[in-house]
């Protein structure tokens, strides 16, 4: 991963530099004392995560990360801080946040959260080559898909991987779960020149295709709940972060968060399509 920092402390600076570069999984592209310096320098750095400090004279992180989230959409951000006000946390993860990191900085802390970027990372680009995989592939001759024993094996690690998230989000139990293995399945091992909608994918598995959507809705619904659950209770819940951004937008598991406070009256509305793309994506990227 290629890192840019940014603290109004060369002391942080230095201590974060030393802890990504000795660990050998990290380079850090450059760094920046304030954040209008950092949006000169972003175009040109090719960055794949920004680490900023929360408070800063002039624009705060907060505000920083909205700019440039508009700017850069593929940059992912960490953020520093010694704040532990829920309600500025939250306003960070709905700015475009990914993780915190806590003041004073911990090389544990530090290197747990860049393992976590390392899986954020290889979702998203595993998640583009499906895109480009059904946009423009043709599926591959059965010849060349390698032995049965390999392909076995793959099958199993893979359906391994799904129980395990759907544990993990608390549906593992649900009928839909053989529903969302079959489609999981179709998208990770069948290339198709054309993207396909939910709709298209549960036509080809069941002849109640309506039936198996409302399941499936139902199904990454219930996970939905569950995640804002974890959320409320803990923000830094391991399950939360990594799931709540990924398998769902965090906006919309930020308002079931708020219907379930009884701060507002909407829930949030998974996007079913982003929910099983990304399951594929998990399945095939580990």
């Amino acid at each position: 991963m290629r890192l840019y920092l940014i603290d109004d402390d060369p002391a942080v600076r230095n201590v974060l530099q030393m802890i990504l570069e000795s660990s050998g999984r990290a380079e850090v592209a450059g760094c920046a004392e304030n954040v209008a310096e950092a949006l000169e320098d972003l175009p040109h750095v090719q960055a794949d995560l920004v680490l900023v400090d929360l408070l800063m004279p002039g624009m705060d992180g907060i505000e920083f990360v909205r700019q440039a989230r508009r700017r850069f959409p593929g940059l992912h951000f960490v953020m520093l801080s010694q704040v532990s006000s829920k309600d500025m946390v939250a306003e960070a993860y709905d700015a475009g946040v990914d993780f915190f990191i806590s003041k004073p900085i911990n090389s544990v802390e530090v290197l747990s959260v860049l393992g976590k970027m390392e899986q954020l990372l290889t979702m998203d680009r595993t998640l583009g080559q499906l895109r480009t995989l059904l946009q423009s592939a043709s599926p591959a001759p059965a010849a060349l898909t390698g032995a049965p024993a390999a392909g076995a094996q793959a099958e199993e690690r893979r359906h391994a991987i799904l129980n395990s998230v759907l544990q993990r989000i608390g549906i593992s139990g649900d009928p839909a779960c053989r529903d969302i293995l079959q489609v999981v399945d179709y998208l990770v091992t069948c290339g198709q020149s054309e993207q396909l909608t939910v709709a298209q994918c549960c036509a080809r598995f069941s002849s109640s295709p309506k039936a198996m959507e409302q399941r499936l809705r139902r199904a990454a619904a219930a996970g939905m709940v569950n995640l804002a659950n974890l959320g409320i209770e803990d923000y830094a819940n391991d399950t939360f972060t990594e799931y709540a951004g990924t398998l769902y937008s965090f906006e919309q598991v930020r308002r079931e968060m708020d219907c379930i406070r009884g701060k507002s009256s909407q829930h949030g509305r998974p996007s079913l399509r982003k929910f099983l793309y990304a399951l594929a994506a998990l399945c095939s990227g580990r």
